[in-house]
């Protein structure tokens, strides 16, 4: 079966570094994608527009959340035939797959649509900027069903051990949104940028069908649909799924506190959410990459090489982590003023992020248990280490702190602990989990 990179047979450091870097690369070009709507709405339409597009954000950032999550859980089974090189299969669950992503997208855009109104009263939206978050949201939605797929197809891909298609993807996606951002704000207001959002990822979309037409690595099969393919695609897209809402979920009631503060408040809290994706964004790449290498090498019955990979992640993650963090700390007034020129936002923003800090360390280390979990097809068990790191612990200690005196500094705390006591979970977990007895 077609393959780009070879894990059971290169070096493992060199293997894991061609199979991270690219997915790292596709992830800050997803933040610079990200950014260029945030710096453009925060300087053209100023902190009531950057406060709208932090709300309307939250809907986005769960729809985003459902998708990688998916494709996290379908990267899961296809790896796995893969490495055990069952190309028949492969096919079958692949054609399978991207039937049920048109199904499923469509249905989520007509429900949202219908409930556009009750979905921003339950984020307690303020009026003044109620009607900005609705008009993008609209528009937005349109767009789920390109992006859904997309998706989908890198996750594909990236089960083949090819990482840079998607890398290739956002830096088209990336390039046409930065030129037509600031054209549409100009011309049409926040719904301005909702529809070169659109229109960015239709554009992926057609060059990932192209992209995947060219390489052949595997023949769509549109009559290998049937309801045993569906079951088992479910059985382990589902949990990956939510798992990855969680953190989005998570964020959401989050964004329902803050909304009790001013404006300011809530601009600062979505700059904090958006610099918080420069130390994110590495740990989801090397998730995902290991994803991929662990259920290949599962599906290969190479326990001995799953050991390998986890040491040299390890390595790798953390030091990039902590690079990335003490940057983002002793620059985070100047990031901050890039997307809102309010020094009370700066000011905010900086003391967040000091008192999160060693946490996101935190979280490298737990996307690589969970990456191992999930590898390895224990994805219910990722997914309640997921549940209750973002929702049992954050939720709860961030209500409480949040209405003491503590105030804002009270949810960054929160926030902080629920790290810190993922990872001593994610270690605890993984130490019961041997490999040797999963393969065997």
């Amino acid at each position: 079966m077609k393959q780009k990179i070879d894990f059971v047979n290169e070096n493992t450091g060199k293997a894991l570094l061609k199979m991270v870097m690219p997915l790292f690369m596709a992830m800050i070009l997803m933040l610079a994608y990200t950014l260029v709507d945030s710096i453009w709405v925060g300087n053209l339409l100023g902190e009531n527009g950057y406060a709208a597009l932090t709300t309307a954000g939250s809907v986005s950032i769960i729809l985003y959340a459902i998708t990688t999550g998916i494709g996290n859980g379908t990267s899961v089974i296809v790896s796995q035939l893969v490495g055990a090189g069952n190309k028949e299969k492969t096919d079958k669950v692949i054609s399978t797959s991207l039937i049920l992503s048109v199904i499923f997208p469509a249905a989520v855009i007509l429900v949202l649509e219908c409930l556009l109104n009750q979905l921003l009263l339950v984020f307690q939206t303020p009026t003044l900027i109620y009607q900005d978050a609705k008009d993008y949201l609209a528009i937005f939605l349109i767009g789920f069903i390109a992006i859904f797929l997309y998706m989908q197809l890198t996750s594909i891909f990236r089960s083949f051990g090819d990482p840079v298609f998607q890398m290739k993807g956002m830096l088209l996606g990336t390039v046409f949104n930065a030129i037509a951002d600031p054209l549409f704000i100009k011309a049409f207001g926040i719904s301005g940028a909702a529809i070169a959002t659109v229109l960015s990822q239709v554009l992926c979309l057609i060059f990932a069908i192209i992209y995947g037409m060219k390489k052949s690595y595997f023949t769509l099969n549109l009559k290998g649909f049937d309801g045993k393919t569906v079951l088992q695609i479910l059985k382990t897209v589902v949990p990956t799924s939510l798992q990855s809402c969680t953190p989005a979920v998570s964020s959401m009631i989050m964004v329902i506190l803050v909304n009790r503060f001013d404006v300011t408040t809530i601009a600062a809290y979505g700059v904090v959410k958006n610099i918080e994706n420069i130390l994110f964004y590495p740990a989801m790449a090397m998730n995902m990459a290991l994803i991929t290498i662990m259920g290949q090498l599962y599906g290969a019955k190479r326990g001995d090489r799953m050991k390998d990979y986890m040491k040299a992640a390890f390595l790798y993650g953390i030091v990039i982590e902590a690079v990335l963090t003490i940057l983002v700390l002793l620059f985070s007034t100047q990031i901050s003023m890039a997307f809102v020129r309010e020094a009370a936002v700066a000011q905010i923003v900086s003391r967040g992020l000091k008192i999160i800090g060693i946490g996101y360390l935190c979280y490298m280390a737990t996307n690589i248990f969970t990456a191992k979990m999930a590898g390895m097809g224990r994805v219910n068990l990722s997914m309640i280490l997921m549940f209750t790191y973002y929702i049992v612990i954050r939720v709860p200690l961030a209500i409480v702190l949040i209405r003491g005196s503590l105030l804002l500094d009270g949810m960054w705390i929160a926030i902080l602990v629920s790290h810190i006591v993922a990872l001593f979970i994610a270690f605890v977990i993984n130490r019961k989990i041997r490999i040797e007895e999963l393969i065997n």
